[in-house]
């Protein structure tokens, strides 16, 4: 079927649909559109069997929506409606909820139901969730309601069909003053749920050291007190808050700006700057104990100190877990995951599995940070040279297997320093964009030696030209991941330590140990890794260093949330047949 994708931007569940619906042999193509008229152009200009939606902040035109069946994805049960959906949901508690895929029709959410699954809610960010559990339903709902349209024999139900059990809610958009915080009368539990539900879009807009901001994200603290919202001390780049019971980690806060443009979100410590007093510097600990104190505002399992890194052990498998929002990683998280995978190199275990239990994977280079340094041109440098230092160590450990865990998604050099394990697990649902050409980049991190050894020259060279998303099922089916585990992703984390049990009592494992050494030193032989570096960097360095060089608008454009500059590079989808 000829399916047209509409959207108002290429996001992860856009990027996911367009990669699952094409794997299972669909025409597919993609418009990111901004009002009715583009829609009406898209449809004119595709013609296509059937029109969907999976994020569209646009109606659709009344004369669209009755010439050709329009399906629009809802990240809510049947019944519910309104644009803050998932919002109201995570701030209201729910731990169960839904995705509908409902026609389009004039009243917004109003259509009938042609699909829709059910799903979890866990404590866990809106951002979280949207890529994780309500993108699961999202997929479930779509291939059901794609494949019913397809048989032409379905009729979709109304919202208030019995057989549904549904009782249509609609709620109003979700305001700043709904997610109003008051530090001295909410508990830390209060302050969470608020900040999970704002994550990581729009963010909950406070006062803070006499200024503005939105914070983004937050981490519960069950040791330190103070004076409901104080400051008390910094960790890994956030800063901890007060709160009537307690306390939180705020990670990421993002400036609110006067003059129209969006302030960049950042590490909460670099975003204050000068503003910020003189705090004690709390220790990250690498190997959090759990800590003393009544209450627990995350769970049985979650009174451990926070920490955007973590190292534990399960018999002869090491399990080095890093989180950082976004998936950016900034020069200091780079080298800080590269003293932590050094410390995990010196302990004595067979397997080596690296990355978050759920969640982004990695994104590759802090854009956000790059844009903000007083000078973008030396913190690229320095970023991609301490990725690349991070890489290195991983592609040259020999004394063991190493394991890249993708629970979420990766992108650019995050998937690059995936590939320089020795093997590369993903979820059912991860995607992948093995590219760096969207943001005008030649690309680093050693892609020369390991996108061509893992899929060929052909696919490698396709794969960073084309610059499209790569499903789990189709990365599998190149060579780009090892393994796809059908899990949950609350089950992830429990599935990659039972696989990794089996691997290290697997003979095969240490056949393949004791080749590493041998195998390496024959790469090296060939073309030696400091080559492959030398000509990445130059490349990367001569666009770092031009003012003119696209990089730097599409950076701007992208850490802002602005439209791109006119004739920015764009995804290369197939032509229709």
């Amino acid at each position: 079927m000829h399916i047209l994708l509409v959207a108002g931007a290429f996001n992860s569940l856009t990027q996911r649909v367009h990669a699952e619906l094409t794997a299972r042999g669909h025409d597919v193509a993609v418009e990111t559109v901004a009002d009715g008229e583009a829609i009406r152009t898209a449809v004119r200009r595709h013609r296509p069997g059937l029109v969907l939606a999976p994020m569209l902040r646009a109606a659709i035109p009344r004369e669209v929506f009755t010439a050709h069946t329009c399906l629009v994805v809802h990240p809510g049960p049947p019944g519910d409606r309104g644009p803050s959906s998932l919002d109201w949901a995570v701030a209201g508690g729910a731990r169960r909820w839904g995705v509908t895929v409902l026609e389009a029709e004039a009243e917004m959410d109003a259509g009938r139901v042609w699909a829709w699954a059910p799903c979890p809610l866990p404590e866990r960010g809106k951002s979280d969730l949207y890529r994780g559990e309500i993108a699961d339903a999202a997929l479930t709902a779509v291939h059901l309601a794609v494949e019913r349209f397809a048989s032409g024999a379905h009729t979709p139900s109304r919202q208030d069909d019995p057989a549904l059990g549904a009782e249509v809610c609609v709620r109003p958009a979700m305001r700043q003053a709904d997610r109003r915080l008051d530090w001295h009368r909410h508990t830390t539990a209060d302050v969470l749920r608020i900040l999970r539900a704002a994550d990581s879009q729009p963010g909950v807009r406070d006062t803070l050291l006499g200024a503005e901001w939105f914070l983004h994200g937050g981490h519960p603290e069950y040791r330190l007190r103070g004076r409901p919202g104080t400051l008390l001390a910094v960790r890994a780049g956030a800063v901890c808050r007060a709160t009537a019971d307690g306390a939180v980690w705020l990670p990421v806060l993002r400036e609110r700006r006067t003059d129209g443009r969006r302030g960049i979100a950042l590490p909460a410590v670099t975003a204050l700057g000068d503003r910020l007093p003189d705090l004690p510097e709390e220790p990250v600990p690498l190997n959090p104990e759990a800590a003393p104190g009544p209450g627990a505002h995350g769970g049985p399992d979650a009174r451990t100190a926070w920490s955007d890194i973590r190292y534990r052990e399960q018999g002869a498998t090491g399990f080095l877990e890093f989180s950082f929002p976004g998936g950016a990683m900034s020069t200091a998280h780079c080298r800080r995951l590269l003293d932590a995978y050094r410390y995990a190199c010196t302990r004595p275990t067979r397997v080596l599995v690296l990355g978050p239990a759920r969640d982004f994977f990695s994104n590759g280079i802090h854009l956000g940070v790059i844009e903000a340094a007083a000078d973008p041109a030396a913190e690229s440098w320095s970023n991609i040279e301490a990725m690349n230092d991070l890489v290195r160590a991983v592609l040259t450990t020999t004394d063991r297997l190493t394991v890249a865990a993708l629970g979420g998604n990766a992108a650019a050099g995050g998937v690059m320093l995936a590939l320089a394990a020795d093997e590369v697990w993903c979820r059912r649902g991860v995607v992948l964009n093995p590219h760096y050409r969207l943001m005008g980049l030649p690309g680093s991190e050693y892609w020369t030696a390991t996108l061509p050894r893992r899929v060929g020259p052909h696919t490698a060279r396709d794969l960073t030209e084309r610059a499209l998303p790569v499903g789990a099922d189709s990365a599998h089916r190149i060579g780009l991941v090892d393994r796809v585990l059908e899990t949950s992703p609350q089950g992830f984390a429990t599935e990659t330590a039972a696989r990794a049990a089996r691997t290290v009592g697997s003979a095969e494992t240490e056949r393949r140990i004791g080749a590493k050494k041998s195998d390496l030193e024959a790469r090296e032989a060939r073309r030696p890794l400091a080559d492959h570096r030398a000509e990445e960097l130059a490349a990367m360095r001569a666009v770092f260093d031009d003012p003119g060089a696209p990089y730097h608008a599409l950076r701007a454009a992208f850490v802002r949330k602005e439209a791109p500059p006119a004739g920015a590079p764009q995804p290369r989808f197939a032509a229709r047949p």
